[in-house]
């Protein structure tokens, strides 16, 4: 049997990202817990929000509004910075490279230390095809995934499934999307 680790989480966190940047569309923003004040959901966020640090919060509020609700439907690219700082402490992070409903590369001036404002550049996102446009899967490319779906006793197993077919490429798949989201209410 292979150990592993699995965090039980509600959120996105630096170590979800070791394996390469991800791009999600935001469905909408509520207000946050304890140290974050503001929790951002995603349409394709596997049930999980974002809890920005101040710095990515401020270059949304600058690049895109202060309007929330204007967000939804745009999206963001998020990878893993090892660089990022809490206090003195390097502890790593989760950070934009890029935001659609941008022209051009940007570079506005945030937060970076108490007192201290630095540009952070961020690329623009050319917007995702929408998954209705997506060929559909071949159908013993869908029956496979659908088996593994299925297959899926606990919610962790069916993340380990989706987080697979996200590597796979299959994840904006309507039907696996559809079959994903029945199969959590089973497990949860």
């Amino acid at each position: 049997m292979k150990i592993r680790i699995v965090r039980k989480t509600d959120q996105w966190n630096n170590e979800d990202f070791a394996a390469g940047s991800r791009v999600f569309t935001i469905s909408h923003v509520t207000e946050g817990k304890e140290q974050v004040p503001y929790d951002i959901h995603f349409s394709d966020g596997e049930g999980r929000c974002w809890r920005p640090s101040n710095g990515m919060l401020e270059l949304l509020w600058r690049l895109w509004g202060d309007d929330s609700t204007a967000w939804a439907g745009r999206q963001v690219e998020l990878f893993q910075d090892a660089t990022v700082k809490i206090g003195r402490d390097v502890v790593g992070g989760i950070r934009v490279r890029s935001m659609s409903h941008i022209s051009k590369p940007m570079s506005p001036l945030i937060t970076v230390s108490r007192g201290t404002k630095k540009p952070y550049t961020v690329q623009p996102l050319a917007t995702n095809t929408a998954p209705s446009t997506l060929p559909p899967l071949a159908p013993e490319d869908a029956a496979a995934w659908l088996e593994l779906i299925n297959a899926a006793t606990t919610s962790d197993e069916l993340l380990s499934v989706w987080k697979n077919a996200q590597t796979a490429g299959v994840s904006k798949d309507a039907g696996l999307i559809a079959a994903k989201d029945a199969r959590k209410v089973v497990v949860s």
